[in-house]
């Protein structure tokens, strides 16, 4: 089992500051909240010119706050992704108004569609399938449809733990993105060991899935808010990496960084070229200031045109 998140570095080929590394993170795209982005002064300062965004839609948050940060992202010169999250959408003319106005009021043309944090559908639709069955962002003319990946599989969806159900909506999800102009890709929960995730991704492709994969990477944070955050959001069975950091005491108050965790996924790869994880997606749980800093530091701020991104 790799722990690499909290080994020392010993390995030169596991460097952070490696041209695998750097090219890794090129394109990279990071996750906020109206909330969170209303602290920012100035994204600019902060993010490589072409950075996606995407604009995490947490119930109870008004569309009118959603469209107002997608517009100040868009005026800012960033491609934006809102979550349309299906189980707090009332039904299909609400679905048509919030495309709408993202359309009509920050020109966006991309979309992150999933089920939703809820596990009661509030309104008409349950999955993201049934959102993309309406036609509506074909209609409105989106070009960029991401939907989510379960590295660690998602007990909403398959309770026995297994990834039937999972597998099924991804073949789903494949014949349709064979058949729509639309470029679509797996934007993934973040998880804490690469081994499992390199080995999810071959299987996926195994399985004839070859959507490309954004995999989702906590940016840094301290442990305990990592903790919190990865017990809310359902992460799998690498959260027994963190829980053992908590046990040393050594290491309990020092800040998680994925340094190790982005090095061996950047260095498979480097030596894999045709390895389907093709983007780095960062989760902000420490701060979109920290985390921008440390893909700075780390290689990740060269950034490339929206029209480049895979």
């Amino acid at each position: 089992m790799s722990l690499l998140p909290f080994r020392k570095r010993a390995d030169p080929g596991l460097s952070a500051t490696s041209a695998p590394v750097e090219a890794f993170l090129d394109g990279f795209s990071i996750e906020v909240m109206p909330r969170t982005a209303e602290k920012v002064e100035d994204f600019k300062t902060l993010l490589p010119k072409g950075t996606r965004v995407y604009i995490a839609h947490i119930e109870g948050t008004p569309i009118e706050e959603m469209v107002a940060t997608a517009r100040r992202l868009a005026t800012d010169g960033f491609p934006v992704m809102p979550h349309f999250p299906a189980r707090i959408i009332a039904d299909e003319a609400t679905l048509a108004d919030w495309i709408a106005r993202y359309q009509g009021e920050a020109g966006v043309t991309q979309a992150l569609l999933l089920a939703g944090g809820v596990k009661e559908p509030m309104g008409a639709f349950h999955s993201s399938m049934q959102l993309l069955e309406t036609g509506l962002f074909d209609k409105a003319g989106f070009d960029r449809l991401h939907v989510a990946g379960h590295p660690e599989g998602n007990r909403d969806i398959d309770p026995d733990g297994s990834d039937k159900t999972v597998m099924e909506a991804l073949r789903w999800k494949q014949k349709f993105a064979e058949r729509t102009d639309a470029k679509m890709a797996l934007a993934t929960q973040f998880c804490f060991e690469a081994a499992p995730v390199i080995a999810w991704a071959n299987g996926l492709k195994a399985a004839g899935i070859d959507l490309p994969i954004h995999i989702g990477v906590a940016g840094p944070a301290k442990l305990q808010t990592l903790i919190k955050f990865a017990i809310a959001c359902g992460v799998g069975p690498s959260l027994r990496v963190l829980q053992k950091r908590a046990m040393d005491v050594t290491k309990l108050l020092l800040p998680y960084e994925p340094t190790d965790f982005v090095a061996e996924l950047a260095a498979h790869k480097a030596a894999h070229p045709d390895f389907n994880i093709e983007k780095v997606h960062f989760f902000p749980l420490g701060g979109i200031k920290t985390n921008a800093t440390w893909t700075q530091t780390h290689g990740g701020a060269s950034g490339v045109p929206i029209a480049q991104q895979g």
